[in-house]
């Protein structure tokens, strides 16, 4: 089986510059806006995508993000409208990974092996499920091994050394270092202690490292390019397309990456 996430990790490293992923949760602004959305962002520069599940007390994002699910749930997106779009990218000749993010009742809901071989057959790469740490998630990850799929684990800045050899030891894919303690949401400066942690993280792994939470301008992807090998963008990004009209929304989204990304100034 391709292993995308390390063929990417793999590129970007070679050209020298972070991987970029930016975050939009499925089923908005419209239910059928997903793929379109995707593929204008990755025509824009992402390399990578994470495609959020709604869910509806998700305690780890911030107020962009909440209003987002909020209205994907009206909208009526569930677990398999996020297959299905990421069914119709891999149709349409979408190779970048596709990383399923979101919140465990939702995999609990739609039943733990039915989750994992729906997504595995639609062409998901591997999960990252916000409320759910290793020590919780052994049933799970192993049924995410065992379909040759990553299971991404989110790591504070204040993590302990013991923390962070647990989930070394058990994510895979990269390891999501969290640049900010509290919600998703944009911030003005990177955070003085994410050079700390990057180097405490590569201590106990080999696993390529991303940085999520805050990161908004082309100025953080190029700060955080100097020490980890991604940077995830979620707040920034949905916000943009929030504000554009349905015809401009892939316009929009095409030109965020392209300015995050420096293709364009």
């Amino acid at each position: 089986m391709t292993d995308r996430l390390a063929e990417m990790f793999a590129r970007t490293r070679a050209e020298h510059r972070p991987a970029v992923l930016p975050f939009l949760p499925a089923g908005w602004p419209e239910l059928d806006d997903t793929v379109r959305l995707v593929e204008a962002a990755i025509e824009g520069g992402a390399d990578g995508f994470e495609i959020g599940m709604p869910f509806s007390d998700p305690l780890g994002d911030g107020p962009v993000n909440q209003v987002a699910y909020t209205r994907a749930i009206a909208n009526g997106c569930t677990a398999e409208t996020v297959f299905e779009a990421v069914r119709t990218l891999r149709s349409r000749g979408v190779r970048a990974p596709l990383l399923v993010m979101g919140y465990f009742n939702t995999i609990l809901a739609h039943g733990l092996e039915r989750f994992v071989e729906d997504a595995a057959s639609a062409g998901v790469d591997g999960f990252i499920v916000v409320d759910l740490p290793p020590q919780e998630a052994g049933e799970l990850e192993g049924l995410v091994r065992a379909a040759g799929l990553h299971m991404v684990y989110l790591l504070p800045p204040t993590a302990t050394p013991d923390r962070i050899r647990l989930i070394a030891e058990h994510g895979s894919g990269f390891i999501y270092c969290v640049g900010f303690v509290g919600i998703t949401g944009e911030r003005a400066e990177v955070s003085s202690e994410l050079p700390g942690l990057l180097s405490r993280v590569r201590e106990q792994t080999d696993l390529p490292l991303a940085v999520g939470f805050g990161i908004s301008r082309r100025e953080h992807v190029r700060a955080i390019g100097e020490l980890a090998d991604g940077v995830v963008i979620g707040s920034a990004f949905v916000r943009s397309v929030a504000e554009a009209s349905s015809e401009e929304r892939p316009a929009v989204a095409r030109r965020f990456l392209e300015e995050i990304t420096g293709r364009v100034s």
